[in-house]
């Protein structure tokens, strides 16, 4: 054992030593300094800021703004710990309305770097200029605002400086905190200097534009025009929290959270609660263990939040963190649940402009169990069509779609034996518009099948590439959710009963599950010690394998074990339990379908929210602009 210490006596520590200790805390490389200073700017009213870096900003780190300006008395208090403008009481520091308050920052840089503040009031004579090693005071020449000049970041800590990474990675960091205000403020312009080269440039927006809009445009110049057209707009307000931003599409989720944006009341924040709520609101579409894509701005009451946890000020506390979650989650969610194949026609589908095709391990082999890929092409189950084909007769959109629930809950048809659709109406318009394919929905119109397994439709844009076994399992899945939200999914009663072979776990199951398994529209019975019985499935999945289906559910439930009646848990759970039964229940690969249940499908599609991926978050459909085809046949070229 070390030999004990003699006692020391207790005593106060310099100013100079505690500033040092408490920059640890605030300070920690050159993107921590930008991003006070960018603070400090944007509460003085800046509405341009132009940041000036050298190596990365371990030389320098130069911050200019057209701000109010600091008076030339109070430019050493600015320097002094916890001096501030911003807060006076308790009261205030409660209800924080300012991107800074507690009075550390500049101290803080101050401590460890060479600093220099250069500031004019409005109406002042001149500028004036503070050393504040020195403490020397004088006058300069400066238009009104703010320069704030970090020369030489830990210099007088060296053991701090050794722990700097690289220049460009310390640059990349500065960008990071820059792109943040940047997105958060878009009424203010900034620029990027880097060894005197111009790195980023974000122009103001102007005053007259919509707030969403002038967001919109300031995202499009800071993440690129692609991610506007890879996202949806979010706008939503609940219980006094207000939520605007966009939300990615499931499509373009990536395999890391970089891009994954809050803000509260305008500051930056990395908050567990918001990111929890926004990914859960990506359950039902996001593929495998991608990352979901957002830019969200929380808009609470003041008092309702405190920003006062953390020195860095990146963490917030709620008052009441539930009633952000679910204003959270709803509004992603809402975002989300409208359709692009509602609006597929106009354009190349919001962003889906080329086919990708799955690669074999793009999916779960568990996520379309038992799916056959027949190796046939064919556009209706009828006799060879002669050279010059009639158009097929054309079913309002409606009847199709009643058709093809009366397909998917009612007996299971044949290849050959197609369900009947009601005939062709006499004395229906003729004519270019009658035919077109945007007469017949976003979608377009159907006009074969491949291989058994996709649909090829034409509409406006060009063509479009349906997977009907994960488009019919996402119709399906949200019928039974909206079902289970009303009060119980609805059950049809098997005039014969299944049985099959139980084991122990599967008969314990369907007794302690019982209530549950009626809730979801599944009767299972013991028909004997070692046998169990279905007597009633889900409506929507009459046609399908009652023995296949009541496993798949058991299995789900034995996995999950008991769950409390009322809690968010269980919810998810039934509808972890609902997707598998969908996925059992809607149609497989190798069913012939005639050109009516294929509108039918697609006109579904249209209706049906979340309907762009299947529940395993692979997507139902894609898109092929007419310049694309062109493109493969080199037309116009």
């Amino acid at each position: 054992m070390p030999a004990p210490q003699p006692a020391r006596p207790i005593r106060e520590l310099p100013d100079e030593l505690i500033s040092q200790i408490a920059a640890g805390e605030v300070i920690e490389r050159p993107a921590s300094v930008v991003r006070e200073l960018l603070d400090n700017a944007l509460d003085a009213g800046a509405t341009q800021i132009a940041v000036r870096l050298l190596a990365g900003g371990v030389r320098l780190i130069a911050v200019e703004d057209d701000g109010s300006g600091i008076e030339a008395a109070q430019l050493p208090t600015a320097l002094k710990r916890h001096a501030t403008s911003k807060i006076a009481s308790l009261d205030d520091l409660e209800s924080v309305g300012t991107m800074g308050f507690r009075g550390e920052a500049l101290a803080a840089i101050a401590s460890v770097a060479e600093t220099t503040l250069l500031s004019r009031t409005e109406g002042a004579g001149s500028a004036w200029q503070l050393q504040a090693r020195t403490g020397e005071l004088q006058q300069a020449a400066r238009a009104r605002g703010t320069t704030v000049q970090v020369k030489e970041l830990f210099f007088s800590v060296p053991a701090r400086r050794k722990f700097l990474k690289a220049d460009a990675t310390e640059l990349a960091h500065c960008v990071e905190a820059l792109r943040r205000h940047a997105l958060a403020r878009p009424d203010v312009g900034f620029a990027l200097w880097h060894e005197g080269k111009l790195l980023e440039q974000w122009r103001a927006q102007p005053a007259s534009l919509p707030p969403q809009q002038a967001l919109a445009r300031r995202m499009a110049d800071v993440l690129g025009e692609d991610f506007l057209a890879r996202s949806l707009p979010v706008a939503h307000e609940e219980g006094g929290v207000r939520v605007t931003g966009r939300a990615g599409l499931p499509d373009a989720a990536r395999s890391r959270a970089d891009q994954q944006y809050a803000w509260v009341n305008g500051r930056y924040v990395r908050d567990k609660v918001i990111s929890h709520a926004a990914r859960s609101a990506y359950e039902d579409v996001l593929h495998g263990h991608r990352q979901p894509v957002w830019l969200l701005h929380v808009q609470v009451d003041a008092a309702r939040v405190d920003v006062n946890v953390h020195p860095t000020k990146i963490e917030v506390r709620f008052r009441d963190s539930r009633q952000v979650h679910q204003a959270v989650r709803h509004a992603v969610e809402n975002a989300l649940a409208a359709s692009r194949a509602a609006q597929a026609g106009g354009a190349a589908a919001g962003g889906t402009a080329s086919v990708e095709r799955d690669t074999p391990d793009a999916a779960p082999a568990s996520a379309h169990a038992g799916e056959q890929r027949p190796l046939t092409l064919h556009t209706a189950p009828h006799a060879a069509r002669p050279a010059a084909w009639p158009p097929e007769p054309r079913v309002p959109p409606q009847r199709m779609a009643e058709a093809w629930v009366a397909m998917s809950a009612g007996p299971r048809h044949e290849i050959n034996e197609p369900p009947a659709f009601p005939a062709q109406q006499t004395g229906e318009a003729d004519g270019p518009e009658a035919d077109s394919p945007e007469a017949d929905g976003p979608l377009g119109r159907a006009v074969a099948q491949i291989h058994g397994v996709y649909v090829l439709a034409e509409n406006a844009a060009g063509m479009v590439i349906v997977d009907m076994h994960a488009a019919h399992e996402r119709i399906v899945y949200e019928r039974m959710k909206a079902q289970l939200a009303a009060s119980r999914v609805q059950s049809q009663p098997l005039l014969i009963p299944a049985t099959f072979a139980a084991t122990l776990q599967e008969a314990a199951a369907a007794e302690e599950h019982a209530a549950t398994l009626a809730l979801l529209g599944l009767e299972i019975t013991p028909f004997s010690p070692k046998t169990l019985a279905v007597r009633a499935v889900p409506a929507p999945l009459a046609a399908g394998n009652p023995v296949a289906l009541a496993r798949a559910v058991l299995a789900e439930l034995i996995q999950q074990g008991p769950l409390p009646e009322g809690s968010a848990v269980l919810q998810r759970a039934h509808h972890e339990i609902l997707a598998t039964m969908a996925c059992h229940g809607a149609i497989r690969a190798n069913r012939r379908l005639t050109l009516p249940e294929m509108n039918a499908l697609l006109r579904q599609m249209e209706a049906t929210d979340r309907a762009d991926q299947c529940n395993h978050g692979r997507p139902t459909w894609r898109q092929l602009s007419m310049k694309e085809l062109d493109a493969l046949f080199l037309r116009g070229r």
